[in-house]
């Protein structure tokens, strides 16, 4: 009940189109039964052959009901829909704005696939929401009420059957409905979540499928979740069969009682002859107000369960809570970042990831932080892009704390290059734009020859407006982290965030992109995450992590003669290298 509640509360700025939407649903519901009723009188009089006069009422009632039918159900489709489709973008709006804060610290246990199934599919379930479950049952109370009172007039009891046949049909077999949804319906919505976040990951891996031979096993596991998925909806469909057939039994079954009790009107001269065949067909025509209830009913737990997943995630508190009355950065010559004491620990464990961390940094200094996987160097970058907030100590910007700033502007003064930069499936253009949304099409060409892009540009077909495939699979390694430094020149951010930018390269590459990124970003404030030990010697300082503190720190030189772990590092990386060939010992 509370997710029903919930999800009406986005209908709020829409309740005078609901309004006006269930009151057409309702009178092309009596404007059908008025044609068909209409009509019944107009076949059963003419058989009487009576002169024209007395059949120019039903004459008129076929042409004006069958017109305004028609018209009535345009608009409510019309309006009906209008608001469907605003619900839906609000819910897409909605549901994003909360997802954002969220990222990415609050999603880490959750697949990828599982919250594009989230944004996408559960959203698209809603649809049915208000169309097929909110506004048809408000629409059959009406025509229950008002065909009772009319058939009433002729008789009372005949009144009351009618109304008890729809009563019945919309409230019992709804039930029926919903409890056969109930038991699948949430299941079907779990299964197929569970479906797509499985094909995602299987089209993203394809590659690596095909080249390990697994397409078989992968095929297997798809041709398993197809199946369960197919069997959910056998159920569903056999329930609803079950249900439809009920109802045309009931629809009926009401008719054989409304015949019955309307004979004996005639026979005692109560009830015209041929006012019997009107009310046959009224009886009929008026479940049609009712026949869609039980799909309502059916379709409202696959609704819930689709709006229980999307209030899962919606629901959670961010990692990091922006102040209420944000400060600013002062306006300085050289911007400076400082980091005193910092500790942190993620969620549910009791080990710090960070303890105690101090440095600073500003423009034109360079610091590289190395250390083995797992010593706590991509968390450091995580709480300067303040993904989280620390638990001690404190970061400033131009002397004023995080916790007075806004995300959004700390991150504005950050420049990221990461191990796997993320390429939107787009042009190139629409991927550096990322970074500054107005720049003019000369900056993106000054980055793009910066970064050593030039030739690679002009190879391409269509230029800036060249496609990069999904992450960029058009492009090499090195072609991805060179689009991606493009994307920092272009951010113009006074620090640079290096996490291992040079990942997956090959040695030589590495040096040569290492050495790049230095030259470009030489007036930037550079931060250097890396565990391999290239051009050490051109760091301002360095700082070795070991289990979340800074054991050691310095300069390149002083630390080699220091003998501790940054030498052991060194020595260590020395051989591999040696191993792969003594021309790439730096």
């Amino acid at each position: 009940m509370r997710a029903i509640l919930r999800l009406l509360g986005f209908l709020k700025p829409f309740w005078g189109w609901v309004t006006l939407s269930v009151l057409l649903n309702a009178a092309t519901v009596f404007a059908g039964v008025g044609l068909l009723g209409t009509s019944a009188d107009l076949i059963a009089r003419a058989a009487l052959q009576p002169g024209i006069a007395p059949l120019q009422v039903s004459i008129v009632g076929v042409r004006f009901f069958g017109i305004s039918r028609a018209v009535l159900r345009y608009l409510e489709r019309l309006v009906s829909h209008s608001v469907n489709f605003r619900l839906l973008a609000q819910l897409r709006v909605w549901f994003y704005r909360r997802l954002e804060p969220l990222v990415p610290a609050r999603l880490q246990d959750y697949r990828s696939g599982d919250v594009l199934q989230r944004a996408i599919g559960d959203i698209e379930t809603l649809e049915n929401f208000y169309v097929r479950v909110i506004a048809p049952p408000l629409s059959a109370i009406l025509v229950t009420v008002g065909m009772g009172w009319f058939v009433g007039l002729v008789d009372w009891r005949l009144g009351m059957v009618l109304a008890g046949g729809l009563l019945t049909g919309g409230g019992g077999l709804s039930l029926l409905a919903y409890w056969i949804g109930q038991k699948w319906g949430g299941v079907y919505v779990q299964q197929r979540a569970l479906l797509n976040a499985e094909m995602v990951g299987i089209i993203q891996g394809l590659a690596d499928i095909v080249a390990y031979s697994q397409e078989g096993r992968i095929k297997g596991d798809v041709e398993f979740s197809l199946t369960a998925v197919s069997r959910i909806q056998r159920h569903m469909v056999l329930g609803s069969g079950l249900v439809n057939g009920l109802m045309t039994f009931l629809s009926n079954f009401t008719l054989v009682l409304v015949l019955w009790l309307a004979i004996p009107l005639v026979n005692a001269g109560a009830l015209e002859g041929y006012r019997l065949a009107v009310l046959a067909v009224l009886t009929l025509a008026s479940f049609e107000a009712v026949n869609s209830l039980p799909q309502a009913a059916q379709l409202l737990s696959g609704n819930l369960e689709s709006a229980k997943r999307l209030f899962e995630i919606s629901d959670q508190s961010p990692a990091v809570n922006d102040p209420i009355d944000p400060q600013g950065t002062p306006a300085v010559e050289y911007p400076r970042l400082e980091v005193n004491k910092l500790t942190f620990t993620y969620p549910e464990l009791t080990l710090p990831a960070l303890r105690g961390i101090d440095f600073w940094l500003s423009p034109g200094r360079k610091i590289a932080v190395v250390g083995e996987s797992g010593a706590g160097k991509s968390t450091l970058i995580q709480l300067l892009l303040r993904f989280w907030d620390y638990d001690e100590g404190e970061i400033r910007l131009n002397g004023v704390g995080y916790q007075h700033l806004d995300s959004t502007h700390i991150r504005g003064y950050f420049g990221v290059v990461s191990a796997t930069p993320y390429l939107f499936s787009a042009t190139v253009r629409q991927n550096l734009l990322i970074a500054r949304p107005d720049a003019s099409d000369e900056a993106l060409y000054h980055a793009i020859q910066t970064a050593g892009l030039t030739e690679w540009l002009k190879a391409l077909p269509d230029g800036l407006e060249s496609w990069v495939g999904e992450h960029g699979q058009f492009l090499s390694g090195g072609e991805r982290q060179r689009l991606a430094v493009a994307r920092a020149l272009l951010s113009q951010a006074p620090f640079i965030l290096l996490d291992e930018p040079t990942a997956g390269l090959d040695s030589l590459n590495e040096i040569q992109l290492i050495r790049t990124i230095f030259d470009l970003f030489r007036e930037q404030g550079v931060l250097w995450i890396t565990h391999r030990l290239i051009e050490m010697d051109q760091m301002d300082e360095i700082l070795v992590l070991q289990n979340g503190q800074i054991v050691e720190r310095g300069n390149h030189h002083r630390l080699l003669a220091a003998g501790g772990v940054y030498s052991g590092l060194w020595q260590a990386q020395q051989r591999v290298l040696w191993n792969s060939g003594p021309q790439l010992l730096i």
